[in-house]
């Protein structure tokens, strides 16, 4: 039996993604060993760390090199095992890559119940969900009352950290790309206010928008939308560097933003934020974020794209900002 891949053809360091830096290919699926089982890929998921996953960007992962399968995490059901502790028809979710079928181990993904937020694990539930709890909560610090900024708001990070910090009494400020994604941050995620940076002035609607100063800024952007919010920071600001999509396509890194110095004149501090060293609390996050989802307090969006050939160019709506919600693939 042949398993479909999609392998790493290119190394984009330095410019934007192409189709090209992916090869479709074959391989004969192996006869299992002890203590291994097969999952069937049904849906993977996507965000902008991948472009540094191909980079092979410290930080991000290493060895990904021209010729191997493309990782990702995804979820799955298990079709053939032998492992009791991965018994046949269950839902996992792990690292399983571009493939049709992905050879497993119990260390290599996490047994899942088959309900209605099971897609849920791959976005507010997951990785996405776990960088926003810790990012805000462990490194933004936002207290009753803040004005909390959030660039790329309408994205998968964006939107959920918008909504913790609602729950954390804060006013909350999204940028967003387009009046729909603003308009949707408004009247359904919860956000007091978004400012839609292909038409308006960012760095005016911030002075008229956060008068008294932004106490958190959540950035998953960089570039210009950091620069302004650096403008606009209060007194003891917390600066949360989270993500940077306007520069993973730049063959020259840009200079860092002018307004750098307002750190030193509000007193205020900017850290950049990793997820890894959280992996003790990402049950107890979990099950938080599995309670407020539950009763209503984080919604999201998922944008489902469809088919195994449509994997590479799904990965691409990311950096073309054509995804709304937390990106992902039925295959």
């Amino acid at each position: 039996m042949q398993n479909k891949q999609w392998l790493i053809n290119g190394n984009p360091r330095g410019r934007a993604l192409a189709l090209t830096d992916f090869l479709e290919a074959q391989a004969a699926l192996q006869t299992l060993r002890p203590n291994e089982a097969r999952v069937q890929v049904e849906m993977l998921a996507f965000d902008p760390a991948m472009k540094g996953q191909l980079e092979n960007v410290s930080g991000y992962a290493s060895g990904n090199d021209v010729g191997n399968l493309m990782p990702g995490r995804g979820l799955g059901e298990v079709v053939e095992s032998n492992d009791a502790s991965l018994p046949v028809g269950s839902k996992v979710i792990g690292r399983l890559g571009w493939q049709e079928y992905a050879t497993v181990t119990t260390q290599d993904v996490e047994v899942v119940p088959d309900d209605d937020l099971l897609s849920a694990r791959l976005g507010p539930l997951g990785v996405t969900g776990l960088t926003a709890y810790f990012g805000l909560l462990r490194v933004g610090k936002p207290e009753p009352g803040d004005t909390l900024l959030v660039s790329g708001a309408a994205g998968a990070v964006g939107s959920v950290t918008g909504q913790l910090g609602k729950i954390m009494g804060c006013r909350t400020v999204g940028i967003a790309g387009g009046q729909a994604k603003c308009d949707w941050l408004v009247d359904e995620v919860g956000y007091d206010a978004a400012i839609d940076y292909k038409n308006d002035s960012v760095k005016a609607r911030l002075k008229e928008l956060a008068p008294q100063g932004i106490n958190v800024f959540f950035d998953n952007v960089g570039g210009v939308a950091l620069n302004d919010a650096l403008g606009r920071i209060a007194r003891h600001a917390r600066v949360v560097i989270c993500g940077g999509i306007s520069r993973y396509e730049q063959e020259t890194l840009p200079p860092g933003p002018t307004n750098y110095f307002n750190i030193v004149f509000r007193q205020a501090t900017m850290e950049g934020f990793l997820l890894s060293g959280y992996e003790r609390e990402h049950q107890q996050a979990i099950e938080r974020l599995t309670d407020w989802i539950r009763g209503g307090q984080i919604k999201y969006k998922e944008d489902v794209q469809q088919g195994f050939e449509n994997i590479p160019s799904t990965l691409l709506r990311l950096f073309s900002g054509k995804n709304f919600g937390k990106q992902l693939l039925r295959l």
